[in-house]
């Protein structure tokens, strides 16, 4: 369609301010954090922003009767081409669209508008003493409404889960137009097993099944107290062994972290008084949280085990040795960008997940693939849950190098494949490992495509991504 006519059409639903269709304005949407949309910017025919189900169900019928392309988009914060529109077509921005509808404290639930930040979600609950458990390194930009989509999870997921554990119901504006309630049109039940679980599917389908445009969500109660321990270990294999003995322990901490020593050797290059040993092969953080007599029997608990296999084992519940210890792996992703002078961090084979039981070797492919390509790897991550956070340096204006890095992130998706796991534990597939679908999930690839062809047998929404 003519992009003039597209306008003119937009103007006909929505306000001047909500829709943007000059090149300056397009530009913003024409990349995410992806490697991926640095080389290649893509982008939409025009970009509106509605703050209503009615005005999104009027762009989307548009749209499918029109056949053009419609890529629902949140704080732009993703890591995988999501939120871009490689088919151009219509973004529908739902940034602006932040309003908290509703805090049931009696049910311990919070109904949502997709644009709602995260932070300012956990801000607004603390009031209440609730919080929303999922916490990923972006909570001061992303939008509750990407995490669903992207089923997000970060630093806490070890004890908390991923969102999707959280979402009860979703408002949501398919393909066609029409609109649906998942969860039960009027439930406020935290248990319901009534019907298909759509809700569930909704969860993590990256836009590609519809618009959520409502969530609703369970809140738990805030944790009294919090303590952090930090183990240095000489073996890299030490590390895992001793987040597998404090599980066997019976000990659920709400957060377990690793540095190995590209990291290390990072942070002490990008803030030297920070003073991270510069001979350790890796080190662990421990977060536990609750109330406060079960905090520091775990958090002594997990010291004794940590003292059999680590040079130096520290646990503090004082907030500022505790921001201390946990400054280190703070700034991690900011250090991997300054460890070579003239290159910077791509965000590409970042993600990778596999067992417990493979962490470690895994680490070790990942450092041996840097040497084979010459290109710097920063290694972090949440090892709780298998997830490791593999940060490439290179030129990026350097076509050579960035073929290498294409390469090397290739192979680090083939190797989470080849270790029992998966090629993301928690930014998702989006453009980026869409490739990898079928090596994942065989047969069930088909399944996938099937129920994406019966909700949008046009291909509109969000195509390209994810199956």
């Amino acid at each position: 369609m003519d992009k003039r006519v597209l306008k003119q059409e937009m103007l006909k639903i929505l306000q001047p301010e909500q829709v943007l269709a000059d090149d300056l304005d397009l530009m913003y949407y024409s990349y995410d954090s992806s490697f991926l949309t640095k080389l290649e910017r893509v982008y939409p025919d025009i970009v509106v922003l509605p703050r209503a189900t009615e005005q999104v169900q009027r762009i989307v019928r548009f749209a499918y009767e029109n056949n053009i392309p419609v890529t629902p988009r949140g704080a732009g914060t993703g890591e995988t081409g999501g939120a871009v529109a490689f088919n151009g077509g219509i973004v529908i921005d739902l940034s602006t669209w932040d309003e908290i509808v509703e805090v049931d404290v009696s049910n311990m639930q919070v109904v949502v508008r997709p644009g709602v930040i995260h932070a300012d979600l956990n801000n607004h609950l603390a009031k209440f003493n609730l919080f929303f458990p999922p916490d990923p390194g972006s909570s001061l930009m992303c939008t509750i409404g990407g995490m669903v989509a992207n089923n997000a999870s970060g630093l806490r997921a070890v004890k908390y889960g991923c969102t999707e554990q959280y979402v009860l119901g979703l408002e949501v504006v398919l393909p066609n137009g029409e609109v649906i309630t998942t969860g039960g049109i009027r439930s406020k039940a935290i248990k319901n097993v009534s019907g298909l679980n759509l809700t569930k599917l909704m969860v993590g389908s990256e836009g590609v099944l519809g618009i959520i445009t409502k969530i609703r969500l369970r809140c738990w109660p805030k944790p009294k107290a919090r303590g952090i321990a930090m183990a240095v270990f000489s073996k890299l294999d030490d590390a895992p062994a001793t987040v597998l003995e404090v599980y066997q322990a019976g000990i659920l901490p709400s957060g377990i972290e690793i540095l190995d020593k590209s990291a290390i050797k990072a942070v002490n290059q990008f803030k030297p008084e920070i003073g991270l040993p510069e001979d350790a092969e890796a080190i662990l953080l421990f977060e536990v949280d609750g109330n406060a007599p079960s905090v520091e029997w775990e958090g002594t608990n997990i010291v004794e085990i940590a003292k059999r296999r680590a040079t130096k084992v520290e646990w503090a519940t004082d907030p500022q040795r505790m921001a201390s210890l946990w400054e280190g792996r703070s700034v991690t992703a900011t250090a991997a960008a300054r460890v070579r002078p003239d290159g910077s961090r791509v965000f590409a084979g970042e993600d990778i997940s596999v067992p417990l039981s493979r962490v470690a070797e895994a680490l070790r492919a990942i450092r041996s693939l840097g040497e084979k390509y010459g290109i710097p790897v920063v290694n972090y991550g949440h090892i709780g849950d298998g997830n490791v956070h593999t940060a490439p340096v290179i030129d990026p204006e350097n076509p050579a190098e960035a073929e290498k890095a294409n390469q090397l992130v290739h192979e680090i998706h083939l190797l989470a494949i080849e270790l029992e796991g998966s090629t993301t534990g928690e930014h998702g597939v989006g453009a980026v490992r869409r490739q990898y679908a079928e090596l994942e999930h065989g047969e069930a690839l088909k399944v996938m495509r099937l129920i994406k062809n019966a909700v949008d047998p046009k291909g509109i929404m969000n195509p390209g991504k994810l199956i």
